[in-house]
């Protein structure tokens, strides 16, 4: 499995914008570099794209989920040793947590759905949005700005803020044929969500960037192996609104993967 998943995780896993202007065409093209337009309310927007900005392959890297099995791990060292660290979904990084989930950020991930609860899609400031953004340093914000049409105009609102603002974060939007792809060899693989976790794609991207993958803070239960609670997240108690995800499905294939050797998951503490 874990020679199949580095094999099927190729390039084309990001879409870096480096223009916007209005056309009267529509095209899907992915390429080295390569041309995505979407109507949108009637607009066209065509972008122009080009191939990964990094250098591969990266060397260690850390995955960290926002699992609640983080809270009290005294994991932070650990994870900021990583010379490649990538978060999930914007997760806050303020003094309170960085014992256990390090200060560190390479790439995060950035959903719309994010975008749409903690900043009101960024309809009315963005002033909020550019300052929290700060904690992430000079990080690529990984935003999947095309898998669904609802995202987009909030992702191009979040790129937009940052760029106005000479913001030193560079946007990646995420190409929806890997999001697609992904999702496909998952499902093969037996997790049967509606949708994948943001984390399981996270890790899947690292195993395509990375030498060695370390991934911390995914437990998708409420007992820990100390048989005390955990909480949903590091930060919060949360419970998601739906059941979107299957997320002991996505743990137990990721198990599969720490035992044969292909990443390595941290379920415990590391201090």
């Amino acid at each position: 499995l874990g020679t199949v998943l580095r094999f099927k995780i190729t390039k084309g896993v990001w879409s870096h914008q480096a223009n916007v202007t209005v056309t009267t065409h529509a095209a899907v093209r992915f390429s080295a570099s390569f041309v995505f337009t979407r109507d949108l309310y009637n607009t066209h927007y065509i972008t122009y794209f080009m191939d990964t900005p990094l250098q591969l392959p990266l060397k260690k890297c850390s995955v960290v989920g926002n699992g609640g099995v983080l809270k009290h791990s005294g994991c932070g060292k650990e994870i900021d040793q990583a010379d490649f660290i990538v978060r999930c979904n914007l997760p806050p990084l303020s003094k309170e947590y960085t014992t256990d989930v390090g200060t560190r950020t390479h790439l995060v991930s950035a959903n719309p759905s994010i975008i749409e609860k903690n900043f009101q899609n960024l309809l009315w400031s963005r002033k909020s949005f550019v300052e929290s953004m700060k904690a992430y340093g000079s990080s690529y914000i990984y935003i999947p700005a095309f898998s669904m049409k609802p995202g987009t105009d909030p992702s191009l609102r979040a790129y937009y803020a940052l760029t106005d603002s000479a913001s030193n974060q560079t946007v990646l939007f995420a190409n929806p044929d890997f999001l697609k792809n992904v999702g496909r060899f998952w499902k093969n693989h037996g997790v049967h969500g509606k949708r994948l976790s943001t984390g399981l794609f996270l890790v899947s991207l690292a195993l395509g960037l990375c030498e060695e993958v370390t991934a911390y803070g995914f437990w998708p239960f409420s007992v820990g192996l100390d048989e005390r609670p955990v909480s949903h997240h590091y930060y919060d108690n949360i419970l998601p609104s739906s059941r979107f995800h299957a997320m002991p499905e996505e743990f137990l294939q990721l198990w599969h993967l720490h035992k044969r050797g292909t990443l390595r998951m941290r379920v415990g503490d590391c201090a």
